[in-house]
Formats: C-alpha cells, sequence, structure tokens
C-alpha cells in the first residue's frame, strides 16, 4: 500500500505562493481607449454649464401725456373795430335822451349836426328853438335836470337869465337854445355848412 505522503513546503516556498496569489490593487483610472490609427485624439470639451434665462423686465409704463386744453371756438361774428370817427354807445345814448327832451318840452326847428370826426368841440352839436325867453330857460332847465338824472353829472348852463341864448354843455354834446330872433341874426348852423330852417311865420307868409 502507497503512502500519501505530503512534503511540508518550505517557508520560502508558502512565501512565494502567498505574493503569486494576493490579489492585485485594482487601478482607479480607466485605460484611454487607443487612438484610431492615423488620426490624434482630441480631448472633448467640457459642456457648458446651462444658465437659465432670466425673466425679461417688463418696460416701464409711459406716463400719459396731458389733455390738450380745447381751444375755445371763435365767436360767430367777429367783432368790429370800433370806428374813431363814431360816436360811442354812450354819446348815442345821450343824444337821442337830448332829442327826447326837446321834443317833450315843445322845442322848435330841432337841428343835430354829427361832428365826430370833423372838430374837437363835440360830436354832436344840437341846435333848437323857444317861442319866448321864458319857454327857452324852461326848456334849459328840463333838459339840464334830465342829463343830470341819466349821467350823474350836471351840464355847464350858461345864458339862462337873459332867456335869448342858453347853452349846455353836457360834454360830448353842445345844446342851444335861441329864441327865433336871436337864432336867426346868428346863423349858427350856417358854420358848419347846415342849412337853416325858414321860421314857420316867414314860410306861411311867403
Amino acid at each position: 500500500m502507497g503512502r500519501n505522503c505530503t512534503r511540508a513546503a518550505s517557508p520560502g516556498q508558502e512565501e512565494g505562493r502567498a505574493i503569486a496569489t494576493a490579489s492585485k490593487p485594482k487601478s482607479t483610472r480607466k485605460p484611454a481607449a487607443p487612438a484610431a490609427k492615423g488620426k490624434v485624439a482630441v480631448p472633448k470639451k467640457a459642456a457648458a454649464p446651462k444658465v437659465k434665462a432670466t425673466a425679461k423686465p417688463k418696460a416701464a409704463a409711459k406716463p400719459k401725456a396731458p389733455a390738450k386744453p380745447k381751444a375755445a371756438k371763435p365767436a360767430a361774428k367777429a367783432v368790429k373795430a370800433a370806428d374813431p370817427n363814431k360816436p360811442t354807445a354812450a354819446v348815442e345814448k345821450l343824444h337821442k335822451l337830448i332829442l327826447k327832451s326837446l321834443d317833450d318840452d315843445k322845442a322848435e326847428e330841432i337841428v343835430s349836426i354829427p361832428l365826430a370826426g370833423k372838430s374837437s368841440v363835440a360830436d354832436y352839436i344840437v341846435v333848437a328853438s323857444g317861442r319866448s325867453s321864458r319857454q327857452v330857460g324852461a326848456i334849459a332847465e328840463h333838459l339840464a335836470q334830465r342829463i343830470h338824472e341819466a349821467t350823474g353829472h350836471k351840464a355847464r348852463v350858461e345864458g339862462k337869465g337873459a332867456g335869448d341864448w342858453v347853452l349846455i354843455d353836457a360834454g360830448d354834446i353842445v345844446v342851444h337854445i335861441f329864441r327865433p330872433e336871436v337864432r336867426g341874426f346868428y346863423r349858427l348852423e350856417k358854420m358848419w355848412g347846415v342849412d337853416i330852417p325858414e321860421p314857420a311865420a316867414e314860410t306861411a307868409a311867403a
């Protein structure tokens, strides 16, 4: 019978076996892939990190333009420029008052002479007659009173005492009141190129 005999390994052999059988440490680096023939391996560029698009800021609201003021509508009819040779409305009103006062007091042969733009004396000269000195005085007194009530100004009165020729100065209008004989003597209207009316008595006689 054969014997199974085993040789005891020497210490040197056991050491060699341990070294041979010991596992080699695994490398953490992967082996580079072999480059293709005739081509140079180019390392890939690292991808740039994606940046999230930021929301665009909203445009600031445009300020509203101020509302334009509405232009005033032109008047339907343009006002005509005042005529320097035409009496004012106040003078015309006073002129009508004087003529009415003379007519109410039965003055005779009333003549109105317009002088606006022709003379600086007045805008109107009014000439009238009274049948007597008494009537001439009464006509002048009433007229001066009415002018004062209407305008608030006292008219200057001259010649009232005699009653032959009374002058009433109302500013823009001058009034002369005569007895018929005195008026015919002075012929005041002729100075302004106005025909003198013939007295009623002389006209009837003719």
